[in-house]
């Protein structure tokens, strides 16, 4: 389980994955060596699973942002060949699979429609089992993050333990 001082260090981390070991220790009250420790254990659990960068995606013309339901059909074996396929495509960002009617649910970028018309002819034609497809093309985002609402979690423990 996380405490109080992990919540901390994991915030600090989400709003700027280059912080200086230093300036969370200094945040959190801690000596960066106990910084450093706790960041090991937290990737160690795979709690902490990366850093990465967060490129705009106009500047490297993927202007066009779209979600898509995709249904398969067949045995369990077809259905998770299928996700598997689909996540190997470079412009799916995330895959999901889903409850209902739909089996997965992507997330894409690409250049504009016309590229996103070629992806999906690709998984039509290219991925086993998919039957039908079906297209949610995002005019404006009006938030985008990877970031958890982490304090939301300190407040139930804070909460659990009144």
């Amino acid at each position: 389980m996380l405490n109080e001082l992990d919540i901390k260090i994991l915030n600090l981390i989400q709003a700027n994955a280059r912080i200086a070991q230093a300036d969370v220790a200094r945040a959190v009250g801690l000596a960066p060596s106990a910084v450093l420790e706790r960041l090991r254990k937290l990737e160690a659990r795979g709690i902490l699973r990366g850093y990465a960068a967060i490129v705009d995606p106009e500047s490297v013309d993927l202007r066009q942002l779209a979600y898509v339901a995709v249904r398969t059909t067949g045995s369990v074996e077809v259905t998770d060949a299928a996700g598997r396929a689909l996540a190997s495509i470079p412009e799916v960002l995330e895959v999901h699979h889903v409850a209902g009617d739909d089996c997965y649910l992507l997330k894409l970028r690409a250049r504009d429609a016309q590229h996103v018309g070629q992806l999906l002819r690709q998984v039509q034609s290219t991925v086993p089992g998919v039957t039908s497809t079906r297209t949610t093309i995002v005019l404006d985002t009006l938030k985008e993050t990877a970031r958890l609402p982490l304090p939301a979690i300190a407040e139930e423990k804070q909460e659990k333990a009144s």
